[in-house]
């Protein structure tokens, strides 16, 4: 006789039943969870993580959840994270700007306090320590078809020779037919100037009949009252200011005021960011107004703002401007075009490598060449080579360590504006040689846009994110990371994120050594793109497979001094100066839409003593420009210590 299984068995036996029947029901989706689970427990195990790193998501409380368009390491290792109102309309609307402060060393969190929309600003780091940030959203952009009443650009004209005029936001101007409009922000007209063009008469005197004037301008966004077909016009025309007393000296000139689309629009507005008080301070407004500028530290310590948005919506024609930390003012500088945060270096010289890159806005065929700028001379030198150079918009770009090289290199990039383009090419100029131009390196692994790069204390470059389409269109978001070594020439693979980066996404380097990642601004979430993107709040760090190497013995820099001029000579104790092979002066990042022209690597003399490693610092401003730098040593392994804030004045 038979037995029957006994009932415990009996159920194990009809549930393994059930499992195989689902399975042969479902059989993709059991593939697809084993599959993952297999990923998870092959990327946890030690000897995958010393050979590709590895990846934590970190747990941000809600309430310090931001939409992070900007991301800077202060020298007090914390990392400010800016959203302002973080391409949110209705946090714009309602006056919401945010800023984020974290401890990367316990994971903590403060909200700071955030004066304007520094949404799309730009930002450097100062000689003292301070983030300048300059710039950022006076107004959204309204699609066509959404907007509903006339706008547009009024020029208002001062023929007053005595004085300058600003006019509130808010000013209404009235058209000959009765028409108002009402002004989007402040405007301030300079005074106009007089010419006298006749001969002395009597006593010495100049004729008055003999002068000429000529009226000062300044733009202002307007916008009609009332919706409907009456504010529109395309004929040029004189608009009277409501309210003002003297109207006949000043007033608006308007020639096409339309409902057609509106971009953004720029403010002046510019403050430091002070590490050890964690607030923001102003400083005196730019003099343009700038939404997506690129700002870039000089040589000595000045910084040049280039580009973006203005105040109507157009990109700044070329009027540059120079701040000085001295006197926290701005003043003119050299005169040049450029579309919206171009990746501009400075390099030994003095002169700035446009790599070509940039993010955003501008003519497809206006400032996109690539090229070295001499600000002396206001002199640019295009640098061929460089293949599909159609394709640099979201492309990145880094200056090869270590500096002294004077390599820089381009990563990815995609076609202008919506374009489906992306490209896999990479390529690398060489500034020692006599006649430079760019050359291919090898390629990524598919075409990427919204790359982030990051130097690494061993010189190498860890690459990370983007997508394949405009925004991550239709989930093309690639999770791979890589790095690339300038001594090789070669990519090698690294562990893969879990959490995609495109749009508005930035990466840094930690001073512990590992490698933090933010943001992401899909167009969409799903792959038909019918659903609304989600801002990606996540934060995740990556941490190198030397640091698992390693473990707990990396080289440790000990006492030394906390300032080291250019050209000068620092030592520090350590018990590892016998396995200390290299050390390097790593500028911290300030970083936005794939745009970081602030991170630098500086190679370092090193001399080696029982208890003790002294280090040379280039006396070549251009090389070391004024600020607070990372120093790191690494051991024959590659592995990095922790790093030492020291300040360059």
């Amino acid at each position: 006789m038979v037995r029957l299984p006994s009932g415990r068995l009996r159920k194990n036996l009809f549930g393994g039943g059930a499992v195989v029947l689902l399975a042969a029901l479902n059989a993709p989706a059991v593939v697809s969870f084993a599959e993952a689970e297999y990923h998870a427990y092959k990327i946890a195990r030690p000897g995958y993580q010393r050979t590709y790193g590895s990846w934590r998501i970190v747990d941000v409380p809600a309430e310090y959840r931001v939409n992070a368009i900007h991301a800077a390491l202060l020298h007090t290792g914390k990392v400010l994270l800016i959203a302002g109102s973080g391409n949110d309309q209705e946090k714009f609307d309602s006056g919401t700007f945010d800023t984020i402060l974290w401890d990367p060393g316990n994971d903590t969190f403060k909200k700071i306090p955030t004066p304007e929309d520094f949404f799309c600003s730009g930002h450097a780091q100062l000689p003292d320590g301070r983030l300048l940030v300059a710039g950022g959203t006076a107004r959204y952009e309204v699609l066509d078809g959404e907007v509903k009443k006339a706008g547009g650009t009024m020029r208002v004209r001062n023929e007053n020779t005595d004085k300058a005029v600003t006019l509130a936001k808010g000013t209404v101007f009235r058209s000959p037919s009765g028409v108002e409009y009402v002004s989007a922000a402040d405007v301030t007209v300079p005074r106009a100037t007089r010419e006298f063009q006749g001969s002395y008469v009597g006593s010495g005197r100049m004729n008055p009949w003999q002068s000429k004037v000529t009226a000062a301008e300044a733009d202002v966004f307007v916008e009609a009252r009332e919706e409907g077909p009456r504010g529109l016009t395309t004929q040029a025309a004189r608009y009277e200011i409501l309210g003002r007393e003297g109207a006949g000296e000043v007033y608006g000139v308007a020639q096409r005021l339309t409902t057609a689309k509106q971009e953004f629009q720029g403010i002046k507005a510019a403050y430091e960011f002070d590490p050890r008080a964690e607030r923001y301070v102003p400083v005196a407004p730019m003099e343009d107004a700038r939404w997506y500028p690129t700002l870039v530290t000089l040589d000595d310590g000045r910084v040049l703002a280039v580009s973006g948005l203005n105040e109507v919506g157009d990109v700044v024609p070329g009027d540059n401007e120079m701040y000085d930390p001295a006197t926290r003012t701005w003043s003119p500088g050299p005169f040049r075009y450029f579309p919206t945060y171009p990746s501009l270096f400075l390099t030994q010289g003095g002169r700035l490598l446009y790599t070509g890159s940039n993010a955003g806005y501008g003519a497809e065929d206006r400032g996109r060449t690539p090229g070295l700028w001499d600000l002396e001379k206001n002199t640019f030198t295009p640098l061929g080579g460089l293949s599909d150079p159609d394709q640099l918009e979201t492309s990145a770009s880094v200056l090869l360590p270590p500096a002294q090289d004077q390599k820089l290199m381009v990563f990815g990039g995609g076609g202008v504006g919506e374009s489906p383009k992306s490209t896999a090419r990479t390529s690398i100029i060489d500034l020692s040689r006599p006649d430079p131009s760019f050359r291919d390196g090898p390629a990524l692994p598919q075409g990427t846009r919204y790359l982030s790069s990051v130097l690494m204390p061993d010189d190498t470059v860890f690459t990370s994110g983007g997508s394949r389409g405009y925004r991550g269109r239709s989930r093309s978001d690639v999770l791979k990371a890589q790095f690339y070594d300038p001594k090789t020439d070669t990519f090698t693979a690294a562990a893969e994120p879990a959490v995609g980066r495109n749009y508005h996404s930035e990466a840094l380097l930690l001073p512990d050594g590992r490698v933090a990642t933010f943001g992401s601004d899909p167009l969409f979430d799903d792959e038909a793109n019918t659903r609304l993107g989600t801002f990606e709040q996540r934060i995740e760090v990556y941490t190198p497979p030397a640091l698992h190497r390693a473990g707990a013995d990396r080289p440790v820099l000990g006492e030394g001094p906390r300032t080291v001029d250019a050209g000068a000579r620092a030592t520090f104790r350590t018990a590892d100066a016998a396995r200390i092979t290299t050390a390097r002066l790593m500028r911290p990042s300030a970083v936005t839409h794939t745009t970081d022209v602030e991170q630098r690597s500086v190679a370092l003399g090193l001399t080696k003593g029982p208890d003790s490693v002294t280090v040379d610092v280039p006396g070549d401003r251009t090389l070391v420009p004024p600020g607070w730098y990372m120093l790191f040593v690494t051991d024959r392994d590659g592995a990095p210590s922790e790093a030492t804030w020291v300040r360059v004045p």
